[in-house]
């Protein structure tokens, strides 16, 4: 296609969540609640991992990072759907969207990642708990990391590229509430037989690896909770990974759900419904469950409550 035909969308359209003003006043109270508290968690979580000695370890030095994530890519989405719930004009130009996917792919990828490395964390924890600290010090905790956040970056500048160069020469209206692959590809009017294909091979890799590592972590947990003689102790080793368990099963379902079926089972008004769960729900979940089920968390919040009574 001749790419001089291309250059007549310069900006898009979101449909938004619902064209139904009876509903709005009531989305839009329910989302900012969960945006607030979004937020408010996870920079909690930040906060009080900075702020207590005794959360200085790695296991929670992936968890501030799953909450950066989290903070990160939520709020490349949540501000601008709450503004358009309301608005006239949904628009975001085509740089703006560009710049909205490449930071939900960079995050969402990122906290695939954290997830698998928080399996292998917990691995090393319970597999050879004397060697812990040497096996994941500060500076491999941060050398992996770092190496996370490159890869997100490289996996979220490929395809952003490559769904970015595709024709947009009909339709701008996008029916959805931010910039995601499945509706853009649906607005182009070029071949996007190579973005599918891409979209399986570069996000399928990430989830492939990430949950490989996940399952591969949780077979050694398993056969080192077993070698426990006493049932108390078994309990107490698997006990530290309920949390990191619910948390991935909640994220990688959805995105499984999400990303990989054949595009004939595509529903676009189903999947903004999806979408609005792992944008806002999973991101305000991911400190809570923490939090709720886990004593040095809560140890360190009754501290912290103590510390400004006093």
């Amino acid at each position: 296609m001749d790419r001089g035909n291309c250059s007549s969308v310069t900006e898009f359209i979101f449909l938004g969540i619902t064209n139904n003003s009876g509903m709005k006043g009531a989305l839009f109270t329910i989302f900012l609640v969960a945006y607030i508290i979004n937020i408010l968690a996870n920079l909690g979580m930040i906060i009080l991992i900075r702020m207590d000695s005794r959360l200085h370890t790695p296991m929670y030095f992936f968890l501030s990072h799953l909450s950066v994530s989290d903070l990160c890519y939520s709020t490349a989405i949540g501000p601008k759907m709450l503004v358009d719930i309301f608005a006239k004009n949904k628009s975001i130009p085509i740089v703006g969207c560009a710049l909205q996917f490449l930071i939900f792919c960079i995050f969402e990828d990122a906290e695939c990642l954290l997830l698998a490395a928080m399996a292998f964390d917990r691995y090393k924890a319970i597999s050879n708990p004397l060697l812990y600290t040497v096996n994941m010090s500060s500076t491999v905790c941060s050398l992996l990391t770092a190496g996370i956040y490159m890869v997100g970056f490289t996996d979220a500048l490929i395809y952003t590229t490559f769904i970015f160069r595709l024709c947009f020469c009909g339709s701008n209206v996008i029916n959805h509430f931010f910039c995601d692959a499945p509706p853009l590809l649906l607005l182009s009017c070029s071949d996007t037989q190579v973005n599918e294909l891409m979209l399986f091979i570069v996000f399928g890799l990430i989830e492939l690896s990430s949950i490989s590592a996940v399952l591969i972590s949780y077979c050694y947990i398993i056969l080192s909770v077993l070698k426990i003689h006493s049932a108390e102790g078994r309990l107490k080793a698997f006990s530290t990974c309920t949390s990191h368990l619910t948390a991935v099963a909640i994220f990688q379902g959805t995105m499984l759900f999400m990303y990989f079926r054949p595009s004939s089972a595509y529903s676009l008004d189903q999947d903004k419904m999806t979408s609005l769960f792992y944008t806002l729900v999973i991101p305000m979940l991911n400190p809570l469950i923490y939090s709720l089920r886990n004593k040095d968390v809560k140890e360190a919040l009754k501290k912290l409550k103590t510390r400004r009574w006093f």
